[in-house]
Parts: C-alpha cells; sequence; structure tokens
C-alpha cells in the first residue's frame, strides 16, 4: 500500500452493541517509519462517537483506540517501536472485551514477543467496531479518510471469537532463530472473519466467508519482496533532505530541487548480484561502502555530483554517461535519456563493477565476460570489500525507480522478464548466471 490507497469492506452493517473478540494477525512492512505520522493498519467507523483504530502512532509504537457512546474511549498503548524500514515484523492482537479481567482485553505480539502495554483498557463489553461497522478500512482511518499505511502487507487473518497464540501463524526457524512465517495456519474465522493477501494483492477472503474488500484511492501492487525473502529498497531512513520522497514501496525517489540522494536497505560483503533502475532527468548510481558515519546518520551531505566523504567511495554512474568516484568523471558509456533503463552488475566478492542501459552492457561489455568475471571491460575493478557495499543513489530535479527484483518500475511492470538461473527476483532483462537480486534469500545464497 502507498500513498493514498486503502481497503473498504465490501460487507457493511452496524457495529455490535455488545463486545466481543478477536484475533487480528498480519506481517507488516512500513516504508514510512520515524515519519512522525500516524498510519492506521485497520478501523471501524459508525460516526464520531462509535469507532475504533489500530495503528501506528507518532512515536511509532502500536495504538489501539476506541470510543463508544455507551461506554466512553479506551486508549492502549504498546510500548515498543517499529523504526526499521529493511524489516517484516509479525503483530499479532487480542481483543477481547467481554473478558471480566481488565488487563486481558487487549493484548499484543510483537515478532512473538509479548509486548507491554499502557494506558486505558476497554470497559467490559465495549463494541468491537473493527468487526464490523458502516465502515469498516485497512490502511486508512475511516474516522477522517487519513492516516494512510504507507508499505507492504501480506497474510492478514481476522479470526472472529478466536484468540489464537502467535504460535499459530508462526515459529521460530531451526536454523536462524528468526521468527518466520506459517503460510498456512489451521484457524476459524468466525461469522465475521477474514484472510486476505494470501501470497499475492487479492483482497478476495480466503477464509470462506466472502467477506472481500476493494482497494480504493489507488491499487494495489503484488510484490516478491515478502516475509520470506525481503528484497532490498531504498533506505527512507537515510533521508539526505525531506525534499527527497520515497514511494512505491521504497522502490521510488523523486527529487524536485538539489542534488540528494540515499543507500540501500541491504549491504554487500561478497556474492554476486545485479539490479535495474528507470531514470528521468539528472541523476547518480551505483554502489558506495560503508563506513560508521553512512550508517548513523540520518543528515548524509551529497555533494559534487553526489558524492560525499560521509560515504566513504562511492563508484557510480552518471545520467551522461560517464563513470564517477571521489567527484571525478571519466567517459564510461553512452547516456541515458528519460525512459531508459540501467542495468547493475556488482561482484562484491571479487570487487568489480559494470553498468549498462536497454540490455546492452556498457563499454564493450558482454554477458559471457561478466559471467567469466573478465574485467577489461568493466567500469571499475580490484574494489576491496573489507567494509562492504550498498547501492547507492541520488537525484537532481528528477526522479529514479528502483527493481531490486520485485518486478515493477515505479507502478509499470516489467514488459517481458529475462533469464534468470536464481528464480529470485523479476527483472526486465537477462540477469548473468551466477549473480541473483539483492535480497535475504539472495544474500544467503553465497
Amino acid at each position: 500500500m502507498s500513498g493514498s490507497t486503502y481497503l473498504t469492506s465490501n460487507f457493511t452493517g452496524t457495529g455490535s452493541s455488545t463486545g466481543d473478540k478477536v484475533t487480528y494477525s498480519v506481517w507488516i512492512k512500513r516504508t514510512d517509519p520515524a515519519g512522525d505520522t500516524r498510519s492506521t493498519v485497520i478501523s471501524g467507523y459508525d460516526d464520531n462517537s462509535n469507532y475504533m483504530k489500530i495503528r501506528f502512532a507518532d512515536d511509532d509504537k502500536f495504538h489501539v483506540y476506541g470510543l463508544h457512546s455507551g461506554s466512553g474511549n479506551f486508549n492502549v498503548y504498546g510500548n515498543h517501536e517499529c523504526r526499521d524500514a529493511n524489516a517484516w515484523y509479525h503483530l499479532v492482537f487480542h481483543i477481547d472485551t467481554t473478558h471480566a479481567t481488565e488487563s486481558e482485553r487487549v493484548k499484543i505480539w510483537f515478532n512473538n514477543k509479548s509486548v507491554s502495554i499502557s494506558g486505558t483498557m476497554p470497559s467490559q463489553n465495549h463494541p468491537v467496531y473493527t468487526l464490523k461497522s458502516n465502515d469498516m478500512e485497512i490502511g486508512r482511518n475511516a474516522q477522517s479518510d487519513n492516516e494512510h499505511f504507507d508499505g507492504y502487507m501480506s497474510h492478514f487473518h481476522c479470526c472472529h471469537g478466536y484468540l489464537y497464540a502467535p504460535s499459530t501463524f508462526g515459529s521460530t526457524d531451526s536454523v536462524t532463530g528468526e521468527w518466520k512465517i506459517n503460510t498456512n495456519p489451521s484457524v476459524s474465522y468466525g461469522t465475521k472473519g477474514w484472510f486476505i493477501f494470501k501470497d499475492n494483492a487479492s483482497v478476495t477472503d480466503q477464509s470462506g466467508n466472502g467477506n472481500s474488500f476493494t482497494a480504493g484511492g489507488g491499487g494495489l501492487t503484488k510484490s516478491e519482496d515478502n516475509p520470506s525473502n525481503v528484497f532490498a529498497t531504498c533506505n527512507s531512513l537515510v533521508n539526505t533532505n525531506s525534499a527527497l520522497d520515497f514511494t512505491q514501496g521504497n522502490n521510488t525517489i523523486t527529487n524536485s530541487g538539489q542534488w540528494l540522494g540515499t543507500l540501500s536497505t541491504h549491504a554487500m560483503f561478497k556474492g554476486k548480484f545485479y539490479w535495474e533502475f528507470k531514470c528521468t532527468g539528472n541523476f547518480m548510481t551505483g554502489i558506495a561502502q560503508l563506513n560508521s558515519a553512512s550508517v548513523q546518520t540520518d543528515n548524509l551531505s551529497i555533494a559534487n555530483n553526489g558524492y560525499s566523504s560521509q560515504w566513504s567511495t562511492g563508484y557510480e554512474i552518471i545520467n551522461g554517461g560517464n563513470k564517477s568516484t571521489g567527484g571525478s568523471q571519466t567517459s564510461y558509456g553512452p547516456s541515458y535519456s528519460n525512459g531508459d533503463l540501467g542495468m547493475v552488475a556488482f561482484d562484491a566478492t571479487n570487487g568489480t563493477l559494470w553498468f549498462g542501459k536497454n540490455g546492452t552492457w556498457s563499454n564493450s561489455a558482454t554477458q559471457t565476460e561478466i559471467e567469466n568475471g573478465t574485467t577489461g571491460n568493466a567500469a571499475y575493478t580490484g574494489l576491496t570489500n573489507s567494509n562492504g557495499y550498498v547501492a547507492s543513489m541520488s537525484t537532481e530535479n528528477s526522479t529514479l525507480n528502483f527493481n531490486f527484483g520485485n518486478g515493477f518500475f515505479g507502478t509499470t511492470a516489467v514488459s517481458s522478464a529475462g533469464t534468470n538461473a536464481s528464480n529470485i527476483g523479476i527483472f526486465e532483462y537477462n540477469v548473468p548466471a551466477g549473480f541473483t537480486a539483492l535480497s535475504t534469500k539472495g544474500l544467503n545464497s553465497f
């Protein structure tokens, strides 16, 4: 979900006048953390005296809020921040306003960890308007039609009348120790329950109840990015200036002024990686070597055509076709015009970098030599990987759309996917053999 996109329920009716209970389980990846804005996951609204919403508050903590004309309001905060723009979070909410014990009426889990909560619990039998109301929405505050959710959602379950543990929807990986998704949980959904976003962008209810949704305010895009394989994006937490705008799941950056830039969310210490970009106007993109400053600062200074000492060392291509490092440019390949598709192949193990355009590698390089590791026509060779590298990108009065494997340039899907032996990610052009997408599975394949 991005921008103004939200979902409205196709099943309507007044909210229950008595208490109820429900389990919500959803995997999400936020693209706007630390934005000092509220971001709604789900809400239900009858009127200004009767509504409920589950959202991220201004401080990036979970917030469950409700108001009922007959029993007053409640306001519960989960004392855990979600600020990682590179992570999928598994959130589980229990709401049981029928419970006689006040502390049992709202519970929250984050990646199977119980979250301590504070605030005012709902009174007993407070209506649960997110179950069914005149206006029940996902991704927007139905009360005021704002507070849109920006990011990804996957496997969103609503189990009406049942309280399931997080272990129903996930498990701990025996090798990595990470919390991972259970794609086929054994649950009951009750009469008002539903299940959407099962492995795709479909909002058709998969529970069997027929409680489906309709997308409004914009379209939904299926993403290869999922809880089992997290793809790199532009990093909204490394934002040089508020004028740099991140959209389309942080795969698009737009800048209406001076040179501004950011980095990718994934770092490369070894392995061979491929990604693509679509250009408009002035840009510089490639790789940058990590150092403590580039990781820790929120205010990178991008100068000298996108290069700054805070990036340590950058190796990039300019829209005019020159390659650039340390503020010094050298002729390398043809210029890029608006709408051209760029290609990047980086061998992080051996420190070799190639650039291309519209399916042809620059400087007379060929896919065969890239696959064989021949360095004669590469843009840069012999780069040390001791500190690791990230993808870098900067623009001036322009837009850059990146395809790290999701198969889209902004809202436009690739026209005809090329070959990809790794089977990780979808790209416009053929991925050199031995190279793969910059994703968690791609990183773990080396």
